[in-house]
């Protein structure tokens, strides 16, 4: 199973999104040290109840404690948008 697929049963499994969008960018830092080590880079679209009334800062440490394995070696960043359903963005 890729990072990514792991990325996305992880975050399916926390969050139960209505969307969820990823996307590797990690040809994107070619070259760049952190890519040297073997860690990608990720933009995640995360919408889901779960995130209702909860703050931005709450919402990216769910993700991170969701991604928690991934998050110690296969992923070096991600971006991240979390949302609730009808929110803008």
């Amino acid at each position: 199973m890729s990072t990514a697929d792991r990325i996305d049963a992880a975050l399916r499994g926390a969050f139960a999104p209505t969307e969820l969008s990823l996307v590797d960018e990690s040809h994107l830092h070619a070259g760049h040290a952190g890519a040297r080590g073997g860690g990608g880079h990720y933009r995640v679209r995360v919408v889901s109840e779960a995130f209702r009334g909860v703050g931005l800062v709450e919402r990216h440490r769910a993700v991170y404690a969701a991604l928690a394995d991934e998050m110690r070696g296969a992923i070096h960043a991600l971006a991240l948008t979390t949302l609730a359903p009808g929110e803008p963005g």
